[in-house]
């Protein structure tokens, strides 16, 4: 099966790069991210300047000291994360690929961030486990951003590792609008419509979705508040 394409409109696009040059600054170590994914041939899959800033921002305006992210990448919204907490603040960040997760470690360690940041490389759904096992204090604000097949698993972990008032933030909410019609991309759609009604339907989640254009295309993100 083709790999799902996202289809940017140019104006779209466009915006997105007068926003980011005239509100957003991202820093030189985030740049460096985004350029170290493109030299390691990952895919072009992180997060959009303005949306990276937005998931720094919730970080704060949350009062957040511990973050939970549920897919690395490169490590580009770790370190938007990680720059919003406070310096005794912690990040634990989830990633499937080793190769992933040590580009993402050079990049955090180079972004100066690498004190509050923890990488734990393999499946997240058994680092999840894990964490429960170890008992750590909750979080306070959850970012899923990974294998959309796993979504309703992954935000029923978000509940169960946050606190009353944890923030959670699911991204990849609109999917083209696949989310009106699955088959448009049957391997990722379930996942996400699945998430969406269980958000709707969950007695501890309050949550609303904000659909969004830019250089990823048509999306959105999906943002929530343990009850």
């Amino acid at each position: 099966m083709a790999m799902f394409e996202h289809k940017p409109q140019p104006a779209w696009a466009a915006v997105e790069d007068f926003l980011t040059v005239t509100v957003v600054h991202p820093d030189e170590a985030l740049e460096r991210a985004v350029q170290s994914a493109v030299d390691a041939g990952m895919p072009a899959i992180e997060v959009a300047p303005n949306a990276g800033k937005l998931l720094k921002l919730l970080v704060q305006l949350s009062g957040a000291r511990r973050v939970l992210e549920i897919g690395t990448l490169a490590g580009f919204s770790t370190i938007w994360m990680a720059e919003g907490l406070p310096d005794d603040g912690k990040l634990v960040t989830c990633e499937y690929l080793t190769k992933h997760a040590d580009v993402a470690r050079s990049n955090v360690d180079a972004a100066g961030l690498g004190h509050k940041v923890e990488i734990r490389v393999g499946a997240a759904l058994d680092s999840l486990a894990a964490l429960q096992a170890e008992d750590q204090e909750p979080f306070d604000f959850v970012f899923i951003d990974a294998d959309k097949e796993n979504n309703t698993s992954y935000l029923d972990w978000a509940v169960r590792l946050g606190r009353p008032g944890t923030t959670v933030v699911l991204d990849n909410a609109i999917w083209e609008g696949a989310v009106l019609d699955p088959s448009m991309d049957q391997v990722n759609a379930p996942g996400i419509i699945g998430a969406l009604e269980l958000m709707g339907n969950h007695p501890q989640l309050d949550a609303t979705v904000i659909q969004t254009v830019g250089s990823k295309g048509w999306d959105g993100f999906a943002l929530a508040r343990v009850l």
